[in-house]
């Protein structure tokens, strides 16, 4: 209920608005004058309107939100970040903080406007630097910053404190289209004869990266007990990653559909078979000192293997070959383009990808589906052709 007290010629109206995330109470507090002339009756009826609208407006959390951007933020890290999302997003978002909280952190929630936020993000898109190698930030970096302030401000929404998020009227820097790195076929297979004298573990890693499109946490978090030996199909169960919070640790795998299973080869099967005894032989060797975790790629004594591991090698590696370098995740792509260059639809291949939603194949691999279905338009006028031709040679023998 407001409380209204008359100051001279004007009221002031004041309503209690709960809490802060401190637990103190909060009011807010408004004045009115009535227009001249305006009968004690009339003065009053308009005062209670002004009150109950008032009253509704806090209610709303249009005159809410008092609290400063950095302690929500940290509550909303605490209440629903801590709890909802995946470690590694977390520690992600954790680092954006580093150029939010100096930007936008000691402003009230109800002062932020879509330009003070424009400006932090257009600022960012032009001079943002990366805290590690001084080179600038990608878009997508400066998205997240975005997507970040976004969801501090759709809690404060959920929690009544505010019925708007200025994010939405921010425009943000438009995404370049980074030529995706990847290996031709040629180089893929001076690759596999490059990595025949190389130890068997490795072998067996980027053999399974190659043919399977296996996300790198996914392919650290297989265990043995995942492949079907007899049918050849490996199962996506988990996936293995690490925070500096956390170290090495067993999480689920980024969405429902990452769940799945694919038949390999049998050279590939073979290939598991004697890395399984190689490891078998290792674990009786070092006895009590071998930690059994059940894992495909492991330390020297059987514990996960470190999710950079696989990066640093293989650096190593095409440095000692004097080989081109591509990122662990480019093997990846390359399993993408070899399905959809051999006629598997979107939503197969989205499938064997583990993507959530087949838009997501799309959007990342639109070029790629492009130039498939331009190759398939060639097919069909190749096909025409032929039959001209083959009408032609008729009209002369006739």
């Amino acid at each position: 209920m407001a409380n209204i007290r008359k100051r001279g010629n004007t009221y002031q109206i004041r309503v209690s608005c709960g809490y802060d995330v401190r637990g103190v109470q909060q009011f807010q507090s408004k004045t009115w004058k009535p227009e001249e002339g305006m009968t004690p009756k009339q003065i009053e009826k308009e005062l209670n309107r002004q009150a109950i609208l008032f009253e509704e407006e806090c209610k709303k959390g249009q005159v809410t939100a008092s609290v400063k951007f950095e302690t929500l933020a940290e509550e909303w890290f605490e209440q629903y970040a801590k709890i909802q999302l995946r470690s590694t997003t977390y520690t992600r978002l954790r680092q954006l903080t580093k150029r939010v909280y100096p930007a936008i952190g000691h402003l009230r929630m109800d002062k932020i406007t879509a330009r003070i936020i424009q400006n932090f993000i257009t600022d960012l898109a032009m001079n943002g630097k990366n805290f590690k190698t001084g080179k600038p930030i990608s878009s997508k970096t400066v998205v997240h910053h975005l997507s970040f302030i976004s969801d501090v401000f759709n809690y404060a929404i959920r929690m009544d404190m505010l019925t708007d998020n200025p994010c939405r009227r921010v425009i943000p820097p438009k995404a370049k289209a980074a030529e995706k790195d990847y290996y031709t076929l040629e180089e893929v297979e001076k690759l596999f004869e490059l990595l025949r004298g190389e130890p068997l573990k490795y072998q067996v890693f980027f053999n399974l990266a190659i043919y399977s499109g296996f996300r790198r946490g996914e392919l650290l978090g297989l265990e043995w007990k995942d492949i079907e030996w007899e049918t050849g199909v490996i199962s996506v169960r988990r996936t293995s990653n690490y925070t500096a919070e956390k170290g090495i640790y067993t999480d689920t795998t980024k969405t429902k559909k990452s769940l799945r299973s694919l038949k390999f080869p049998q050279f590939i099967i073979d290939m598991l078979k004697a890395y399984k005894k190689e490891q078998d032989a290792e674990r009786i060797r070092l006895g009590s000192k071998w930690v059994d975790h059940d894992r495909l790629f492991v330390k020297w004594n059987g514990e996960p293997m470190n999710n950079n591991t696989p990066y640093f090698w293989f650096n190593e590696f095409c440095e000692k070959h004097n080989f081109r370098f591509c990122d662990i995740h480019s093997f990846r792509h390359l399993n993408a383009r070899l399905l959809i260059n051999a006629g598997i639809d979107a939503v197969a291949v989205s499938g064997a990808l583990g993507h959530a939603h087949t838009s997501t194949t799309l959007n990342i691999y639109s070029h790629m589906f492009q130039q498939a279905q331009a190759r398939v338009s060639n097919a069909v006028s190749e096909a025409l052709d032929f039959h001209k031709d083959k009408d032609k040679n008729d009209e002369k023998t006739a």
